[in-house]
């Protein structure tokens, strides 16, 4: 359990619960993240096609730290998309980076912006954050509302940030200050 501190943890929201990831979400996994729309907004680490061997190293911890609060989205009684902080380190212990992803199933209902909410209302006091920052895609404007719907500014915008497949793609940073 100390190197998976948060599997007790369960968040109950409007439509959806937040919890650790099992091994038995796999099949789940796989359904929801195996979709060409999924990663076109995320980072390289979200790979395309995602493969069995992509899900079982992500549940095995080899691809995300499960030290860190990383909670499977499930909804309708599966695991469907994922949210977690990344804590930093050193004179920016105070912050974290915030990364999520839904199945397209689940997209345009206002899910990720209540999931967004109760996590971090959770996770704030729990790491006694003062920052959150999440870096957007161009390509990806859905989370850059979500994100402005739970108090984020932006920031600023990092030029040409990530080269994806199709080209060069600017990051957008969003930030919010929480008073601990």
């Amino acid at each position: 359990m100390a190197d998976r501190p948060f599997d007790g943890v369960r968040i109950d929201g409007e439509g959806f619960l937040l919890r650790a990831w099992r091994q038995d979400d796999l099949d789940a996994l796989l359904r929801h993240a195996d979709d060409p729309q999924v990663p076109r907004g995320l980072s390289e680490r979200f790979p395309h096609p995602y493969t069995r061997a992509d899900g079982e190293a992500f549940l095995a911890g080899r691809v995300v730290d499960f030290r860190h609060p990383v909670f499977a989205i499930e909804m309708e009684g599966e695991a469907c998309g994922g949210i977690a902080v990344r804590p930093q380190a050193g004179e920016r212990a105070h912050g974290a980076e915030l990364g999520y992803w839904l199945g397209r199933r689940h997209w345009g209902r206002g899910h990720m912006t209540r999931v967004v909410a109760a996590y971090i209302d959770w996770v704030v006091p729990v790491l006694a954050l003062r920052r959150i920052e999440a870096n957007v895609l161009d390509v990806n404007p859905a989370s850059a509302r979500v994100l402005e719907k739970n108090g984020f500014t932006e920031e600023g915008v990092r030029r040409s940030a990530l080269q994806k497949p199709d080209g060069f793609h600017d990051l957008r940073l969003f930030g919010r200050l929480f008073v601990v």
